[in-house]
């Protein structure tokens, strides 16, 4: 397994996933717009033979945002998520950012339990966030070093 940079020609497979593991997707449109316009955006993805799971997140500033971050269904509880987390905190450790900060539906345990289980704690609740079905969300956030450690 290798953990690469998300191309262009990634996004089929990426999509795929998407579609597998969200219910409110996003489009092809959203990852071109990450991966070519925004420049606080980073994308990997976890290949085996073929992609089997991706983690996005935006550095700005001080805090790291996860945008998104799924493994195939059939690749699940095997310990791929925790490899791509990794990376994403590698990432946001060398850009010496305080805090990772992500935002989890209430009612999605095992995801919730993840987050947890990499340090994340929930620390507020954002009322309505999900557009399919006005579901509240967890704000959770994993505090780091950031410019501040010693």
């Amino acid at each position: 397994m290798i953990v690469r940079e998300l191309k262009e020609n990634d996004l089929d497979q990426l999509l795929s996933i998407e579609n597998e593991v969200f219910s409110t997707p996003w489009k092809k449109e959203d990852f071109l717009y990450e991966l070519n316009d925004n420049p606080f955006a980073k994308y990997y993805v976890l290949v085996d033979e073929t992609i089997i799971g991706y983690i996005g997140f935006w550095i700005t500033f001080e805090s790291a945002q996860i945008t998104n971050i799924a493994i195939k269904k059939s690749f699940q509880n095997k310990g791929y998520g925790k490899t791509l987390m990794n990376k994403c905190i590698e990432e946001v450790e060398k850009n010496m950012c305080e805090n990772i900060t992500l935002e989890v539906r209430v009612s999605n345990f095992n995801a919730i339990k993840f987050y947890e289980k990499n340090g994340f704690i929930k620390v507020n609740v954002r009322k309505g966030y999900y557009v399919d079905n006005h579901e509240d969300a967890y704000l959770m956030i994993k505090p780091l070093g950031g410019a501040y450690s010693g």
